[in-house]
């Protein structure tokens, strides 16, 4: 079967192609970063309306790549949530509107199990089951995965995920948008033991995740440093962009490591847009070589959000026979909050209709 999938929850614009039998077909992606940096960050009502402008211009080109024509889909996977509602409901109605004007069935995802389940899209692929660190946006979880749609919380942030917390202190600093990036390039420049930073929670005993505390310790030593020099010196920045990604990442790491041992699994697999940050990966890559394990990451360009993740998910889960394909009902709603629990085997796999 093929399936296309339509992701729009935030600022990019994904479409892609996906086969039950031969994996990703095609995808393309518009990233919306170019029109949000004028405002230091996501604007929703724009979001949906650039979501508009771009996703059927995107469905064309995906087709056209795959040298596939709309009577060769089978069936239709979109973001119903969480995220933004305005964005989600621009993926939504294009996907059951293709869905309805076609008699095919529409799976709704949710975005972060295309993210946990984005991995097995690289070569080689994890199997079933592993750990999974799952750093996207506002979300920051460790998971334990033993098969499509059978997840188990382990632990979750209690206030601001680790990509929060990158762009918050990189805010602080004063860098461009989106700030996460932006901190890591310029952590490549300074140096992570210039400045002692906390690691919140690294030692609680638990798998739960805070950082709202180190972005405030940032904010206190840049406040600290300005009233003593005046102002930061380039060095000064790089070094305390450094010492922040080393916190983030030693926490992170920290916990992942935690949790192989207390599952007895051997692999670790990174989803999310943190997952493309190169210290984290050298960090888990060599804690798991120590535990004679292995840590798998999805290609770099499928780490943020897209299509491919939401098309590949929608034919996991028909293979599973966790998916309705009776394509009669196109009722819909999307989901702005939406508990990864919910679409768990043992409890409703769809949102209700409304």
């Amino acid at each position: 079967m093929i399936i296309i999938g339509f992701e729009s929850s935030c600022d990019e614009t994904g479409v892609a192609l996906a086969c039950t039998e031969k994996g990703l077909l095609a995808h393309a992606l518009h990233s919306q970063i170019a029109m949000h940096r004028e405002y230091g960050g996501v604007v929703p009502e724009l979001a949906s309306r650039d979501h508009i402008r771009r996703i059927l211009p995107l469905t064309r080109q995906v087709l056209e790549q795959a040298g596939l024509g709309m009577a060769d889909i089978n069936a239709v996977a979109y973001t119903a949530g969480p995220g933004l509602a305005g964005a989600l409901l621009v993926g939504a109605s294009v996907a059951q509107s293709f869905a309805w004007a076609r008699g095919l069935p529409a799976i709704p995802i949710h975005h972060l199990e295309g993210h946990l389940l984005s991995p097995l899209l690289a070569d080689p692929a994890p199997e079933f089951p592993f750990v999974a660190l799952l750093v996207s946006g506002g979300h920051t979880q460790l998971m334990r995965v033993d098969g499509v749609g059978t997840y188990e919380l382990l632990g979750e942030t209690l206030d601001d995920a680790a990509g929060e917390a990158f762009d918050k202190t990189a805010k602080l600093m004063g860098l461009g948008y989106p700030g996460g990036p932006a901190l890591s390039r310029l952590a490549e420049q300074g140096d992570a033991t210039a400045f002692d930073l906390p690691r919140p929670m690294m030692h609680s005993g638990d798998l739960d995740f805070s950082f709202s505390g180190l972005k405030t310790a940032v904010l206190t030593r840049l406040k600290a440093l300005e009233k003593e020099t005046g102002t930061l010196s380039d060095r000064q920045r790089a070094d305390l962009a450094a010492a922040t990604e080393a916190a983030i990442v030693d926490v992170l790491s920290s916990k992942a490591i935690k949790a192989m041992k207390q599952t007895g699994l051997k692999r670790l697999v990174v989803a999310g847009g943190v997952g493309a940050n190169r210290h984290l990966r050298a960090h888990l890559l060599k804690a798991m070589a120590r535990l004679n394990g292995q840590v798998f990451f999805p290609p770099l360009d499928l780490c943020t959000d897209n299509g491919a993740m939401i098309a590949y998910a929608g034919a996991l889960r028909i293979k599973a026979g966790l998916a309705v394909l009776d394509g009669g009902n196109h009722a819909f709603t999307v989901k702005p909050r939406w508990d990864l629990q919910d679409v768990c085997v043992s409890a409703a796999s769809t949102p209700a209709a409304g």
